[in-house]
């Protein structure tokens, strides 16, 4: 088996240069009794009652029975190059193209580009799905310790040395400034020697930006687009379910580089998406199109939604470290992801020797999913997991309200329940951790 090999057991890997941590492969499949990735899980939800506004112009649309054009019609681009011009990235509405969901992006631009796919460890977990689903090989790259979404760039390009001695072809590498399934921000840095990597080896990269709408702190975390310092090799892919729509609303929009290779590839991905019939549907277009343009209902929501998990994933984070797990903290998004490593002597007494065992024993405690590391990339046998702030708003949409509008919605006594909950099932296992005996 080839040391890079994107499929099966992972083998053992010589060292890298220098003595560091080599670029890990691929996860191979799960155990018979552990399932399959392929039942992943979905973006975080944010737990909260639709918008009024967005709900009214669905339902204003609702009678239009035409079909959209294949990419988007002109209404949605135009609404949709406004919001990327607010953001210092000029688009043109003929370098712009939507769809329903990120997912048919990614599937239309891995089909247009070719060749094998590079993406970080962890990642999201719809990222290398659509590239095995057309045969590309798909290599997992580590992240450094700061954050995740993406590659550490000394072991990219190892990553990439490697594949190519073995007669590989890598030509796509998928980042996020903004992750899921970590929830950290890349610092501008880090990003910026990456990018760098990736352009000398000839990389095209695609920047899933879901969530960068999302900073828990905007002040004080830089986001920076690799768009703006690799203009001619970035696309930019967005899912409006990150903080403009709700999650069960599938539409996207990606960004193409205003350059003959970037008409040539927005050419080819619009082929596969009129071959998929991937369209977005006229009133979602419409309610996509309202929330793009950013009115200050919207922007009013977003805030709101946004201070909100950002107190609920610092309070989760908390308790996670309290209970001798480790974490990174938290900056945008949903989500965190959590290692429970330190704490495995005592899942082990509870039956827990892997990530999917992690996964049924946390979601079964909690009441809630917990996905387990091995959906995002990681290897089988860490203990991680990746949290969600989505279901601590509550289950009615009174409930949910209350929380968006509350100066203090972790003392809400359902909040405040669904925290106690969790600090007792991490504190049980730090409490046993403690007192397990010496083997």
């Amino acid at each position: 088996m080839r040391w890079t090999d994107p499929e099966g057991d992972v083998p053992e890997r010589p060292a890298a240069p220098g003595g560091g941590e080599p670029a890990q492969t691929s996860v191979g499949p799960a155990p018979e009794d552990h399932g399959t990735v392929r039942r992943g899980p979905h973006l975080p939800g944010d737990g909260l009652p639709v918008l009024p506004e967005l709900s009214a112009v669905l339902a204003a649309a609702a009678g239009r029975a035409h079909e959209e054009p294949a990419g988007g019609a002109p209404a949605l681009l135009d609404a949709a190059c406004g919001y990327w011009d607010r953001r210092g990235l000029p688009t043109a509405p003929d370098h712009a193209a939507a769809a329903p969901g990120a997912n048919a992006l990614l599937l239309a631009l891995t089909a247009a580009l070719g060749g094998d796919v590079l993406v970080p460890r962890p990642c999201a977990a719809w990222w290398a799905p659509y590239a095995r689903l057309l045969g590309r090989p798909v290599f997992h790259v580590p992240t450094p310790a700061e954050s995740g979404g993406v590659p550490d760039p000394y072991a990219l390009l190892e990553t990439v040395r490697r594949i190519r001695a073995e007669g590989g072809d890598p030509r796509l590498l998928v980042l996020s400034v903004a992750d899921d399934p970590t929830g950290t921000v890349a610092p501008p840095e880090l990003l910026h020697e990456t990018v760098e990597a990736a352009a000398g080896e000839g990389l095209h990269l695609v920047s899933d930006e879901t969530w960068r709408d999302t900073l828990h702190d905007p002040h004080a975390t830089v986001l920076l687009s690799p768009a703006e310092m690799l203009p001619d090799r970035v696309t930019v892919v967005t899912d409006l379910a990150g903080a403009l729509l709700p999650p069960g609303w599938p539409a996207a929009i990606a960004r193409f580089p205003a350059s003959a290779a970037g008409n040539g590839l927005h050419a080819r991905v619009l082929d596969v998406l009129t071959a998929l019939g991937a369209r977005v549907a006229a009133p979602l277009a419409a309610a996509a199109g309202y929330a793009l343009a950013e009115p200050e209902p919207v922007t009013a929501r977003r805030s709101a939604a946004v201070r909100l998990h950002a107190r609920l994933a610092a309070a989760v984070h908390a308790t996670v470290v309290a209970a001798g797990a480790t974490a990174r903290p938290p900056q945008a998004g949903r989500h965190l992801y959590a290692d429970l490593g330190p704490l495995r002597e005592a899942l082990g007494a509870r039956g827990v020797g892997d990530a999917q065992e992690l996964e049924d024993f946390l979601t079964a405690r909690l009441g809630m999913p917990a996905p387990g590391g091995h959906r995002f990339g990681d290897d089988l046998l860490a203990l991680r997991v990746r949290l969600s702030t989505g279901p601590f708003p509550g289950d009615t949409d009174e409930r949910r309200t209350e929380c968006l509008t509350s100066p203090d919605p972790l003392e809400l006594p359902h909040v405040q329940g669904a925290l106690i909950g969790l600090k007792s099932v991490f504190g049980d296992l730090r409490d046993a951790q403690r007192w397990e005996p010496p083997r």
